[in-house]
């Protein structure tokens, strides 16, 4: 068993070296990512992963082939970075935030505006309210509905696969209920794992669009599937 693991890993192995020239190639496409070298280990991933799944009858060159599972690899790689780096700043933004807003309350005797907020921390306001935004966005999406009376956040219950049934079937039952654009926005957002701004281009809407329409349904969502639960 050990000598055909040894086999298959050098096998992959050289398939990797023998294509590297070329995995260093795509990552041009994303010339701002700091680190080459885990863009062409992402890259390297998604090569192997084309290799297990490449079928030579398909009459298409196997680099043509291992392209678009390449790229995704590495896209996946970038956005995990950005969202690291994002989630950071808005953290930090939010913290700043919740401090202004009790200096200010007990200095105004009341809860301050945004752009009171935004003049005490000296950032412009829309910086505040996206901040705002985004930490009620991840509040709403983490409010647990109930599976089988155990608490489960709404986004583990679209992405889990081994939830209750029931619970799995009230869903995607809801979600074939929504209209356009807001079904094909949950389909990209939560089943082709696209950022909101992938998404918007996709669908030729903006972002500030998706983002509202998105936060609609998952308040939708979040409620008819408690209902249920009760």
């Amino acid at each position: 068993m050990y000598l055909i693991y040894r086999r298959n890993m050098t096998k992959l192995d050289n398939l990797v070296l023998e294509h590297q020239n070329y995995i260093y190639g795509l990552t041009k496409y994303f010339d701002n990512y700091s680190s080459k070298e885990d863009l062409f280990q992402a890259g390297a991933i998604g090569l192997i992963n084309a290799y297990e799944k490449f079928d030579p009858s398909l009459g298409v060159k196997f680099t043509t082939y291992a392209f678009s599972y390449i790229i995704g690899e590495m896209k996946k790689c970038v956005r995990q970075e950005r969202d690291i780096k994002v989630g950071r700043k808005i953290t930090k933004m939010n913290l700043q935030i919740e401090k202004a807003s009790i200096i200010l309350s007990q200095k105004l005797m009341r809860e301050p505006k945004t752009e009171e907020i935004a003049s005490f921390l000296e950032v412009p306001e829309y910086i505040v309210l996206e901040a705002l935004k985004t930490k009620y966005k991840i509040q709403s999406i983490d409010e647990p509905i109930y599976s089988d009376s155990k608490p489960m956040s709404l986004h583990e219950t679209i992405s889990s696969k081994c939830v209750d049934i029931n619970t799995l079937i009230a869903l995607k039952q809801e979600l074939l209920s929504l209209e356009e654009p807001e079904k094909s926005i949950m389909e990209q957002r939560y089943f082709n794992d696209l950022t909101q701004a992938e998404t918007a281009s996709l669908l030729g809407l903006s972002q500030v669009q998706v983002s509202r329409k998105e936060q609609k349904v998952l308040t939708y969502l979040r409620n008819n599937l408690m209902d249920k639960a009760s």
